[in-house]
């Protein structure tokens, strides 16, 4: 057998009647949802459910799978205890699927599983599920902090496994969507929260899992959701194979988006090979970008696709003639993946002999040693947006009346703090945001006195 049919299903504890208390009735529609995709897993009668989970152990550049014999749990931490779990993982499972992915070089496993209760991204589709059935053994697994491509992948090597096993097997995606869908919810409204409902709904019921690798991580972000990764490595199960799909409920009511869905497998489609379609249209999208890069850029690409390759630096008597040569200026490197930003390092003022040394260093800066992130690998490197933010010289201002957010970046100083922030940012539309921002990365509290300075860049890109 295989992966048989998948299932996105969300996680609010409150839909647990001794945990909501009766506040469950709000969201009476998911509750009826639940229980009918509960009921169908029930007559599915599988061998192994899997549950991908974002509150299961999460590393940035590693897949979790849980370890042991038996994982167990309870909603103690929501006041009530008497709902508690003690659940069979099916290890052959495990054991088949830690062997797989490390004969491919792939980041998961089993190591790093340090917390071995339940989580309730798990406890929740369990509560209802073993209404209907209980004869199953679980796996359950956490996302990563890689890219969507690889949550794909390792989807792929989910049912590589139950295939070679034998398994009948259920997919259990959990994930709430948006939790900015209104000014009442936990994180209170933005625009990109009933967007990213509308659209993750819209490719639920079409089952056109390979659009969810189009979503650009930072309207993610911003949509604040936190289960498009479980349903990326679902969809991944099911590569090259039809599915039927069905939505069952959307609803918004708590300011966080429930959405319920099924998908039933149904036979080989080759031409739902949506990573392979997914990664050659990125390619060609590269190539034309890197066509009309700018010089400026194509030194920074250049300078980050040699050292993280080879550890070398590109030979600068290549730019004979090039005004990177004969000027001096500061400069920003941005490097961003997927719509999210990957490295950022850059000089206010020029410390190099010419900008073509000031891009070259900080290309490598950005590149390897920005503290926010790990080095960028050589597997990333065909999936990166650089930019080049050349800096004027600084100027003095009197107040944050003199500051455009679009046009000025910011720079804040007090005493030895100093915090910098580049102009027309994404998600910055303020000056009290751009100023508040710069503050925190100089660690300067909000009553502390301010130095302000402005500076225009020429951006290119």
């Amino acid at each position: 057998m295989s992966v048989i049919a998948g299932f996105v299903v969300p996680h609010p504890p409150m839909i647990v009647p001794k945990v909501g208390r009766g506040s469950e009735k709000q969201v009476q529609d998911t509750i009826d949802a639940y229980m009918e995709v509960a009921r169908q897993i029930g007559e599915l009668k599988p061998d192994t459910i899997l549950i991908s989970s974002p509150h299961a152990t999460m590393y940035t550049d590693y897949f979790c799978i849980s370890s042991g014999s038996r994982g167990v749990g309870s909603f103690a931490r929501f006041d009530a205890p008497e709902v508690s779990f003690d659940e069979k993982y099916d290890e052959e499972f495990i054991e088949a699927l830690e062997k797989t992915v490390y004969e491919a070089d792939f980041p998961a496993g089993t190591m790093g599983d340090r917390n071995k209760e339940l989580d309730h991204g798990v406890m929740v589709p369990l509560y209802f599920i073993e209404k209907f059935y209980k004869d199953f053994k679980l796996v359950r697994i956490g996302l990563s902090g890689l890219d969507l491509t690889d949550h794909y992948r390792m989807g792929k090597f989910i049912e590589s496994v139950s295939l070679s096993l034998g398994r009948r097997t259920v997919y259990v995606a959990s994930g709430d969507l948006s939790h900015k869908l209104q000014e009442y919810g936990p994180y209170g409204f933005a625009p990109a929260g009933p967007e990213y409902d509308k659209r993750i709904m819209d490719v639920l019921k079409r089952g056109a899992f390979g659009e969810m690798l189009e979503f650009d991580e930072d309207f993610c972000d911003r949509a604040a959701e936190c289960g498009h990764r479980s349903f990326v490595m679902m969809a991944g199960a099911f590569d090259k194979r039809a599915v039927e799909s069905e939505v069952y409920c959307h609803q918004d009511v708590t300011g966080v988006g429930y959405g319920v869905a099924s998908f039933y497998a149904k036979g080989r489609d080759e031409s739902r090979n949506f990573l392979d379609k997914y990664l050659e249209e990125r390619t060609r999208l590269m190539d034309e970008k890197r066509a009309t890069e700018d010089e400026y850029v194509q030194l920074a690409r250049t300078t980050v696709e040699s050292y993280v390759r080879e550890g070398k630096l590109p030979d600068v008597t290549t730019l004979k003639g090039s005004e990177l040569l004969n000027k001096r200026a500061g400069a920003f490197v941005s490097i961003h993946k997927n719509g999210r930003l990957r490295g950022c390092i850059g000089t206010i003022l020029p410390v190099r002999e010419n900008l073509a040394q000031e891009i070259i260093h900080n290309a490598v800066s950005a590149a390897t040693q920005d503290p926010r992130f790990e080095p960028i690998t050589g597997g990333e490197l065909d999936a990166l947006d650089i930019k080049v933010d050349e800096l004027m010289p600084p100027e003095d201002i009197a107040s944050p009346d003199e500051l455009d957010v679009k046009r000025y970046g910011v720079i804040v100083t007090n005493g030895m703090r100093r915090g910098l922030l580049l102009p027309d940012l994404e998600g910055v539309d303020t000056v009290e945001q751009q100023i508040d921002i710069a503050r925190q990365k100089a660690g300067i509290g909000s009553h502390e006195k301010l130095k302000l300075q402005r500076f225009e860049v020429i951006r290119h890109y």
